[in-house]
């Protein structure tokens, strides 16, 4: 007896019309797809990487040291030896510039991880839980929004006496995680009372369980794109902090750094290369990341349609 064609399984790929195999992608699969269409965030990706790689390699490109100071070369004029010249204590700019690349990038990186896994943590728990717990981390969440962050930050750079790279890090990371916590809070409101979830809490899923294997998973695409944005926001804030002596101190590098040694007028219209440099380098690192978190954010966007 001849099997039934419609009792048989189809464990066959579906087939297009042209007659190829069609195979379903990933919601990563289709956000990178529509990344890759957007011209400008790949360039900065590009750019930003170049920028990175440059700073970590700053040896290769130098070998003078960028703290070391010599009173017999204190504003120098560009040379062989020196491409841009030296700063008021005989310091090279440009290992300056490379090196305090580092730092710069160093900070953003680490200040937007920390407040990330704040953010993150502190969101989840309240988006989850709700009731009294939520209350608590919210009215936490507005107390500190209600400081403004450069008084705050301030404030507490003012009473520490001697501020490390470290210290700087925590201090931005703590004082600006309630703006991810109410994105992510959001975002897991919207999520808790959706059908999977249900469908896990009555197998019996653990919460910990539910959180990081179905809510993150889905809150993936404004955790990204805000941590890109963070990043871009606390490289700027280094630089304003350093600018006005609040920031990283002398004299480790950085692009702030540069630029507060050129305050002097004199300084400005002699020694152009003092500050130019450091002011482009952060120019155009700010502006890739911000193409970089515009490009993730349609990417990532469930309105969007890969063409």
């Amino acid at each position: 007896m001849q099997p039934n064609p419609q009792d048989t399984p189809n464990t066959h790929p579906k087939i297009n019309a042209g007659g190829l195999e069609r195979k379903s992608k990933s919601p990563f699969q289709l956000a990178f797809r529509r990344f890759m269409k957007n011209k400008m965030a790949v360039v900065s990706t590009f750019i930003l990487l170049a920028i990175i790689i440059v700073c970590v390699l700053a040896p290769v490109f130098t070998d003078l040291d960028p703290e070391k100071a010599d009173l017999l070369l204190i504003e120098k004029e560009p040379s062989d030896e020196h491409i841009l010249g030296t700063n008021g204590q005989g310091q090279d700019n440009f290992s300056r510039l490379l090196y305090g690349g580092r730092i710069s990038l160093i900070v953003g990186f680490s200040a937007m991880f920390f407040t990330l896994a704040i953010g993150v943590v502190l969101g989840s728990i309240a988006g989850y839980y709700g009731g009294k717990v939520d209350s608590i981390i919210m009215r936490g969440a507005d107390i500190m929004l209600m400081l403004p962050f450069l008084v705050l930050v301030l404030t507490i750079m003012a009473i520490i006496q001697e501020v490390t790279i470290t210290l700087f890090v925590t201090i931005i990371a703590i004082t600006a995680w309630p703006n991810l916590t109410r994105i992510i809070r959001g975002t897991y409101l919207s999520l808790r009372e959706q059908e999977f979830v249900q469908g896990a809490r009555a197998i019996g899923a653990t919460d910990f369980r539910i959180i990081f294997k179905h809510f993150i998973p889905n809150a993936v695409g404004p955790i990204i794109v805000n941590a890109t944005l963070m990043m871009a926001s606390y490289i700027i804030s280094e630089s304003g902090l350093s600018f006005i002596g609040f920031g990283i101190p002398q004299p480790t590098p950085t692009w702030g750094n540069m630029i507060s040694e050129a305050q002097n007028i004199r300084i400005l219209r002699e020694h152009p290369e003092a500050w130019i440099p450091p002011g482009v380098a952060i120019f155009v690192t700010v502006l890739a990341i911000n193409f970089i978190g515009d490009g993730l954010r349609d990417a990532f966007d469930p309105k969007s349609k890969a063409r």
